[in-house]
């Protein structure tokens, strides 16, 4: 019996679960913006595939549950501690709950905690920790969704191992059939697609934050709340950082200057058929010189969009910003040079989540020690890589021209 293994693979299946129901969601998504993208069958065939992933989750859930419940009865039954990985006093408590009490043992260095969270290492032989439940991290990243997140806009790919790789072929590289001048015109074989491959290699990013006596004394929702808000903005400020690397495998474009240029940019810089779903994004002050542009007529290049008033657009397409510090502008103070990019970034850039955050403490290293303190340690592991650097291209500007009117004031009669 191996309580480890079991929870693992009902953590695996609930995880399988949650990414068919995204896949489901879009393809949904899909259909409702051009119907007959996904046929009767593959939405048949996502239906079964969620159904049997559930039948699956569930069966996890009761193996573990029995061996758990066994465990449990060999422990009482032993006058000697039985240490069995994994196991907690109660089991009948939700495992929110159980997780908590945990991260609370942690702080205070109960040995039992302590041992199980050091227990298990990752695949380079370091201590994981306690190993955060999904159920916490899918409130994590519900938080995460909340903040300045460039996360929503890219892909991202939950994998289950350190490294890896995916082919990738580009809209540019896609040609078509070839044309037969009569019935008996032999075939010829099609021009072998342009796969790029792209690797990745997940890292480990990590951050402490020193524990207060006042939060042992929390109650353990409060708990969760603090380790939930402070883990969502972590992985926002991280995973931001990030992305914003990735993008810098662009392609640049010539500068731009004048209200023309913008237009050009969002009507010919990408593929046609990517340009249903691109977008704008700057920094804040490169969307504050763009709120000053005036059209021929007077009126502002950035228009609030009326589905939704607090977000821009031009000529219909969203402006993402970003704060200037973490996307700042080059040049110098006198004349910046602003970023401008422009496309379909979940084309461009795919974020390959590890999803195997975990928590550790210490009141001896770090310093913790010699102020009488508890550190606790987050780690979370990802990779983010370039995919179709075509997808994306980056623009700049310093400074756009109003838009010169294109009409005279009439000549009066006689003149």
């Amino acid at each position: 019996m191996d309580l480890n293994k079991l929870n693992q693979a009902f953590t695996d299946a609930g995880q399988q679960v949650s990414d068919a129901q995204d896949e489901r969601q879009k393809m949904i998504f899909d259909n409702l913006a051009k119907p007959g993208t996904h046929s009767d069958e593959e939405m048949t065939n996502i239906k079964n595939k969620i159904n049997n992933l559930v039948a699956t989750r569930d069966l996890a859930k009761d193996a573990l549950e029995d061996a758990r419940k066994n465990a449990e009865v060999i422990k009482i039954n032993n006058p000697e501690p039985h240490k069995v990985a994994g196991m907690h006093e109660k089991y009948d408590q939700k495992p929110e709950v159980v997780f908590a009490k945990n991260v609370r043992g942690l702080i205070k260095g109960d040995p039992k905690i302590v041992n199980l969270a050091t227990s298990s290492t990752d695949e380079s032989g370091n201590a994981i920790g306690l190993v955060i439940p999904q159920d916490i991290q899918t409130a994590i990243h519900t938080l995460v969704r909340q903040y300045d997140s460039l996360q929503q806009y890219v892909k991202v790919e939950n994998v289950s191992t350190a490294t890896g790789s995916r082919v990738y072929e580009k809209w540019a590289d896609i040609l078509p059939l070839a044309e037969l001048d009569d019935e008996s015109a032999t075939i010829g074989d099609n021009d072998d697609p342009k796969l790029t491959p792209v690797k990745y290699i997940i890292k480990r990013f990590a951050g402490i934050t020193t524990a207060t006596n006042s939060l042992l004394n929390d109650s353990d929702q409060n708990i969760l709340e603090w380790l939930e808000g402070w883990i969502a903005k972590k992985v926002v400020v991280t995973r931001n950082q990030k992305i914003i690397a990735a993008m810098a495998a662009a392609p640049s474009k010539p500068s731009l200057s004048k209200f023309d240029d913008i237009i050009d940019l969002i009507n010919t810089a990408v593929d046609p058929a990517i340009k249903a779903t691109s977008f704008l994004l700057t920094n804040v002050s490169g969307c504050n010189a763009l709120c000053k542009v005036k059209d021929a007529m007077g009126q502002y290049l950035l228009t609030p969009n009326p589905q939704n008033p607090d977000e821009m657009v031009i000529k219909g397409k969203r402006v993402v910003m970003v704060a200037d510090r973490w996307l700042p502008s080059a040049g110098t103070a006198n004349a910046p040079v602003y970023p401008l990019y422009y496309g379909d970034a979940s084309q461009a850039i795919t974020l390959f989540d590890r999803q195997n955050m975990s928590l550790l403490s210490t009141n001896i290293g770090a310093g913790a020690f010699e102020h009488d303190q508890t550190k606790i340690r987050v780690i979370d592991r990802f990779d983010v890589e370039p995919t179709d650097t075509e997808a994306f291209v980056a623009g700049s500007f310093t400074a756009i021209a109003d838009q010169k009117a294109n009409f005279a004031a009439a000549t009066p009669a006689g003149n």
